[in-house]
C-alpha cells in the first residue's frame, strides 16, 4: 500500500504553519502523516524532515506546498530530490509549482522536464547569490565614499540578505530571524538594513540620471 505524507516547514516556532496545513487536507494528507520542522531551510538537518526520509518508501508521494518548504539551498534539494526519486524511488508534488510534480508523467520527457525546472532554480538562487556579493561590495564602496567608518572589523552580511531582508518586508519572518541568519544582533542588523536601503536608493537615483 502507497502512502501520501506532507511535509511542513516554517522557519522559526513563533510562525504559523496553518496555511501550509490547509493545503494538505486539502489533498486529503492524515494529520499523522505531515511531518513539520519549525527551523531554517538553509540544510537539510532536521528531525522531521530525517523522520520522513525514514519512512517514505518505493510508490509513496511526497506532497511540499513550495519549494521554498523544503529548503533555501538549491544544491541541496536537488540532492534530496535525487534520493526521493531515484533511491527511494517515491515521488514528489510541489503545489505551487506544477512542473514539479513526478506524479504527471513517468516517461523520459516527464523526467527531463522536472530535473530541467530543478537546474533552473539552481541557476537562478546561484545567480541571486552573486548578485547579492556584488551589491554588498557596492554597497560597502559607496558608504565608504560618503565618508562612513565602522569601528572594529566590519561583519558582512550572508549571501541571502537581500532574500532575507525580502522575507523580513513581508512579515514572513520576524526580526530575531532575520538576526540570528544574519549573525548579528539586532541592533547591528537595522544598522546594514539603513545601508542597504541607503545603496538601493543610491544606485536607483544613479540610474534615473
Amino acid at each position: 500500500m502507497h502512502n501520501t505524507y506532507g511535509y511542513i516547514r516554517v522557519s522559526t516556532k513563533d510562525q504559523n504553519e496553518d496555511r501550509q496545513l490547509i493545503a494538505m487536507r486539502e489533498r486529503n494528507i492524515p494529520r499523522n502523516n505531515c511531518y513539520i520542522d519549525k527551523q531554517s531551510g538553509k540544510d537539510f538537518n532536521r528531525p522531521a524532515y530525517k523522520k520522513l526520509l525514514k519512512r517514505l518508501k518505493k510508490g509513496d508521494l511526497l506532497i511540499v506546498k513550495s519549494i521554498d518548504r523544503l529548503g533555501r539551498n538549491y544544491k541541496d534539494i536537488m540532492e534530496q530530490w535525487r534520493i526521493i526519486t531515484k533511491e527511494k524511488g517515491a515521488d514528489i508534488k510541489i503545489i505551487d509549482m506544477p512542473l514539479l510534480d513526478t506524479t504527471n508523467s513517468k516517461d523520459l520527457l516527464g523526467t527531463f522536464i522536472s530535473d530541467i525546472v530543478l537546474q533552473l532554480l539552481s541557476f537562478v538562487s546561484e545567480n541571486e547569490r552573486e548578485n547579492i556579493r556584488r551589491r554588498q561590495a557596492e554597497g560597502i564602496a559607496a558608504a565608504k565614499a560618503r565618508g562612513v567608518r565602522w569601528g572594529g572589523k566590519y561583519k558582512p552580511m550572508p549571501e541571502n540578505f537581500t532574500l532575507l531582508y525580502d522575507q523580513w518586508s513581508r512579515k514572513e519572518i520576524k526580526i530575531n530571524e532575520f538576526a540570528y541568519q544574519c549573525g548579528v544582533s539586532q541592533s547591528t542588523l537595522f544598522k546594514r538594513i539603513k545601508e542597504y536601503r541607503q545603496n538601493a536608493l543610491f544606485h536607483t537615483n544613479r540610474l534615473s540620471m
